[in-house]
């Protein structure tokens, strides 16, 4: 990076700052009548964002079983209810099509697509005798959704396009992605970076680039490491110059580009793309947060092997080093925001007996070691638990060629196999996931004879594992016709943690 470039990304990164600090004053003033957290809900893809969302509105609004959440347990929280949300021109998350979704029609919601929020309004009685005195508490909590694709541009706002390039070309060439990326990879081997800008070489190199990287998030696969994210959810960008670019194979420390070649070409698109696309993203939304849930599927890297677990550690390692953690204090969140409060979930531990829940949990600490250790050193509180927004399966012990074996009961999706079986998404199974590793670290140990980054190396074990998709649940009624709430494993921990103190 040469002078010139060094400059404009310092004043860039100073224009960035004060936009935050002017929003953040904007925010801590609409604070001073009624108090507001904002609660940003973070995932890489099918994660379950959507469900979560859902499941958090619609037990706190219906008066779920919340135990571990002192204010509803203590009967403080007096009602919950959504409001107007405050940002005009951001999409409301739809609450109601979701809910619909999980109970009349028992089929899962569809993903994230677009930024969206929503906005839940806590009424409740403090803990604090001198606060009771006051008058009664009012909570603002401001739900922030978004893809998990978004999540991986963030890391490239500090790289360069050949850092960029570099980088996607060491990952396509690895032995888990050659097979997949060797359309790519001959297309970008027979793409000259010094030949004259063409708008047709462009579209076919990132279409190669686009299809290697769909084909790399496939189950088979289910890799993570896929950036930039807007390629595999473009919305209406589709098809725009900011879209149409891939990497070339250059080198990281490449000198800079000849004005009218193809690199140039290619260069110029991918700053356009950080420009107008991931900092809007960061500076409107990701900024701006107090809170953070990070949720992760772990069982869905553990079912595709391996590989998709080194990947999951990489990706989540590489989108955590954007989040702002740090201590909360008044100034601080007018100046520069920063998340007090970190957590990660383990999402989906239904799939499992409870038994396994703690080494899931286990699994997940070990994953985001690096990133935790960090928020921890700025200031952030951060918890790690393993969950199930939506409980779609229930617990029993089964008879195994005369072994009890700890089992699950529930409703596979239509298309779900198992042992030969394929299910109609009506009949309900037992079946036994099976037993994750009591050491976690068999699932990440190096093995000394390679010199390749940390790799999973429990293929003995992960080939007793199997994990289905199963059906939302069947919510259960009272004796007078009452629907329940959703059911859920540790939601309410989760709630305690993310906003408790601030009902407290």
């Amino acid at each position: 990076m040469n002078a010139l470039e060094v400059l404009l990304n310092t004043l860039t990164k100073l224009t960035e700052e004060t936009r935050l600090s002017l929003a953040n004053l904007a925010d801590a003033a609409g604070d001073l009548t009624v108090p507001s957290v904002r609660l940003g809900v973070t995932g890489l893809a099918r994660s379950g964002k959507t469900v979560f969302l859902t499941a958090l509105v619609h037990n706190l609004v219906h008066g779920g079983r919340l135990p571990v959440f002192s204010a509803a347990a203590g009967h403080r929280m007096t009602s919950a209810k959504l409001q107007p949300q405050p940002d005009d021109t951001v999409p409301r998350f739809d609450y109601e099509a979701h809910v619909n979704a999980l109970v009349t029609d028992r089929v899962w919601p569809e993903s994230t697509r677009q930024v969206s929020e929503l906005r839940l309004t806590i009424d409740y009685e403090s803990a604090s005798f001198l606060s009771r005195k006051l008058g009664p508490g009012r909570l603002h909590v401001d739900l922030i959704d978004y893809p998990g694709e978004w999540l991986l541009d963030l890391p490239l706002l500090n790289k360069t396009y050949a850092e960029f390039s570099a980088e996607a070309f060491r990952r396509a060439r690895a032995g888990n992605r050659s097979e997949i990326a060797a359309a790519f990879l001959d297309t970008a081997a027979k793409t000259d970076p010094s030949d004259p800008e063409n708008e047709l070489a462009a579209q076919e190199l990132a279409g190669r680039f686009k299809e290697y990287l769909a084909a790399c998030r496939a189950d088979t696969h289910a890799l993570s490491m896929l950036p930039p994210g807007r390629f595999l959810m473009p919305g209406d960008l589709d098809g725009s110059p900011a879209l149409t670019f891939a990497p070339l194979d250059i080198p990281a420390d490449a000198s800079a580009a000849r004005t009218g070649t193809l690199r140039a070409m290619m260069e110029r698109r991918y700053e356009a793309y950080k420009s107008h696309i991931v900092r809007p993203f960061f500076r409107n939304h990701f900024a701006r947060l107090d809170r953070q849930i990070v949720l992760v599927d772990v069982l869905h890297a553990l079912n595709a092997g391996p590989h998709a677990i080194a990947d999951l550690e990489v990706a989540l390692s590489e989108v955590l080093s954007a989040f702002r953690p740090g201590r909360r204090s008044w100034l601080s969140t007018i100046l520069s925001r920063r998340i007090d409060r970190l957590l990660f979930a383990a999402t989906k531990a239904d799939h499992l007996h409870s038994s396994d829940h703690d080494k899931l949990e286990a699994i997940l600490k070990r994953l985001v070691a690096r990133a935790e250790e960090r928020a921890r050193f700025k200031g952030a509180e951060v918890d790690v638990l393993a969950m199930a927004a939506v409980r779609a399966t229930r617990e029993a012990m089964v008879k195994h060629r005369g072994e009890e074996l700890p089992a699950i009961l529930g409703t596979p999706l239509p298309g779900e196999r198992l042992n030969g079986d394929c299910y109609d998404g009506n009949t309900e199974i037992a079946m036994f996931p099976g037993d994750l590793p009591e050491d976690p670290e068999l699932i990440f140990r190096q093995d000394e004879s390679k010199s390749e980054p940390v790799r999973p190396s429990f293929q003995s074990a992960q080939s007793e594992l199997q994990f289905l998709r199963f059906r939302p649940p069947e919510l259960d009624t009272t004796a007078e016709g009452m629907t329940l709430s959703l059911p859920h494993i540790r939601l309410d921990r989760a709630l305690e943690f993310l906003i408790g103190d601030r009902l407290a």
